[in-house]
């Protein structure tokens, strides 16, 4: 996973980089856009178009039934019947091309919440870094945590026992890319940082290297699989995306996006849905 993650990073970097300065929303038009017609695609390519065609002209048939013998009721209810077995047959039909979709996907939507979930902090905002310890790590380590100019940690290390964790209040200065760095017992560990007020990918946590992390945590390099530390985290607060004055998490407007232009464009690319 680290190899894919370390392709993909880069990859997105670059496709959403002219849209770092302009408006959420602008970026993940574009995105929405590629992304449904990459799935109208793979649903052509992998799905039984015409036997989906088939099923669609018999619900339509079963609905048109419905309206006409309307003072039928055995009529009615046969052909309700009807159409939950023809339904039953569209979402085993669809099944295929949702499964061949879903992996790519999970990759994509992995990458894109650390672009869009999470706003920069900004010049005189407090935030928070955590180190959290392992299971199995003895008590509390000797630490230190140091940061570069620009930023200015304002507290010494809070250890909460229970959680296992260490905390210390950061104040941001100064716009810019930043680089914490972490000693613990001895050891050195990094952790980025960023003061910024564009569209870019930040990494509130960097964890362990389980798969499971890897997969969804893919914005940084995971930290060093003989590390007592569990997490690094910083808190960066969350963002949203604003569309006609309402404001959604970017993952909504995604898939509102996403679904709108995929039946706006079934026809032009031949697609049955």
């Amino acid at each position: 996973m680290s190899v894919v993650n370390g392709l993909l990073r880069p990859l997105f970097d670059a496709l959403l980089l002219p849209f770092r300065s302009l408006p959420p929303i602008v970026g993940l038009l574009l995105v929405s856009l590629v992304a449904s017609i990459g799935m109208l695609l793979v649903f052509k390519k992998t799905s039984n178009q015409a036997k989906l065609e088939a099923v669609k002209r018999q619900i339509h048939a079963c609905l048109f039934e419905i309206r006409l013998f309307s003072d039928d009721l055995p009529a009615i209810l046969r052909a309700q019947g009807e159409i939950l077995k023809h339904n039953a047959r569209y979402l085993a039909l669809s099944a295929v091309p949702m499964l061949w979709m879903i992996v790519p996907l999970l990759f994509v939507i992995a990458q894109l919440e650390f672009h869009y979930g999470y706003r920069g902090l900004r010049p005189g905002e407090d935030f928070i870094v955590k180190a959290r310890l392992k299971e199995d790590a003895p008590g509390r380590p000797a630490a230190r945590l140091e940061a570069p100019p620009g930023l200015e940690v304002s507290t010494p290390a809070v250890w909460i026992p229970s959680e296992r964790e260490l905390a210390w209040r950061l104040r941001a200065q100064q716009w810019g890319d930043y680089e914490l760095k972490l000693t613990l017992d001895g050891q050195e560990y990094s952790k980025t940082a960023q003061v910024s007020g564009q569209v870019r990918r930040r990494s509130p946590e960097r964890l362990e290297p389980t798969f499971l992390n890897q997969v969804l945590y893919p914005a940084e390099p995971p930290l060093p699989k003989e590390s007592p530390l569990a997490s690094i985290a910083v808190s960066y607060p969350e963002a949203s995306v604003s569309i006609f004055g309402w404001h959604l998490n970017w993952l909504v407007a995604f898939f509102l996006l996403s679904i709108a232009f995929a039946f706006a464009l079934r026809r032009r690319l031949g697609v049955t849905l």
